[in-house]
């Protein structure tokens, strides 16, 4: 028995990178999968399948208004219900680093569509289920560069800074529907080998920093995940967690 058997999740940008981790932890506790991705999510839900719960791929746009619809609606048709939702999808590993005179206008604007109307439109488009259901949790993600207010990436920030408020507005909003909204906050996290070898040096400078003197590895944020959309979590909402190792206190 795991501790979320036969709770229906959605994790967009599940397909890959830290999204991929999250789906497999939470196919190993037992939860029905719904991998909401850009790209086919097909390997994904051969992984859940084979650790022993049911999953479906789910192909979304998640700054779409009617995609991010159809997904809400695709978990209901293939499950009955929608107890929780990660906002898990984000631009980011094609963003222009540098000044913000070198970040164009375009840029700047896909970053914001994706990684703060996505996750609204995400939430807008399962809340009507959860309030049916008087229950349902939505856990976002944001970042430990809003804390830090990393240079050189300044749409990226503010993004992720968004994020914090985003939650806070939406855990007052659903709380009377029974629904609880989180936000999770890693640190840098070098999932991605060609991204990371770009910038050599930016794992060391923060392992510097940190309590725990290692590299932050998508497992490191799963049980908090976990956590967030299990039952443990009932009476927590508007809440900002943290996870980075202890390369800052809060």
């Amino acid at each position: 028995m795991g501790m979320l058997d036969g709770q229906v999740v959605i994790v967009t940008g599940g397909a890959g990178g830290i999204g991929s981790a999250y789906c497999r932890g939470l196919a190993a506790e037992g939860a029905l999968l719904v991998v909401a991705d850009l790209v086919d999510g097909s390997e994904m839900v051969a992984e859940a399948e084979e650790l022993g719960t049911r999953a479906i791929s789910v192909q979304v746009d998640v700054s779409d208004v009617a995609s991010a619809e159809a997904m809400a609606a695709a978990t209901v048709d293939a499950f009955g219900k929608i107890d929780a939702l990660v906002n898990n999808a984000a631009f980011y590993l094609t963003l222009t680093q540098g000044p913000m005179e070198e970040i164009s206008p375009e840029e700047w604007d896909q970053c914001f569509e994706v990684n703060v109307k996505g996750p609204w439109l995400c939430a807008r488009a399962v809340a009507p289920t959860m309030r049916a259901q008087g229950s349902g949790k939505i856990v976002n993600i944001a970042s430990m560069t809003v804390n830090d207010g990393t240079p050189g990436f300044l749409h990226y920030v503010a993004s992720k800074a968004a994020i914090w408020g985003l939650t806070r507005s939406l855990a007052r909003e659903l709380g009377n529907d029974g629904i609880s909204v989180n936000t999770l906050t890693p640190d840098y996290i070098p999932h991605d080998a060609d991204y990371a070898a770009k910038q050599p040096h930016i794992d060391g400078l923060i392992i510097g920093r940190r309590a725990f003197k290692r590299s932050q590895v998508p497992d490191d944020m799963v049980g908090t995940l976990l956590y967030l959309v299990s039952p443990w979590s009932d009476f927590v909402t508007g809440q900002n967690i943290w996870v980075n190792g202890g390369s800052g206190f809060h």
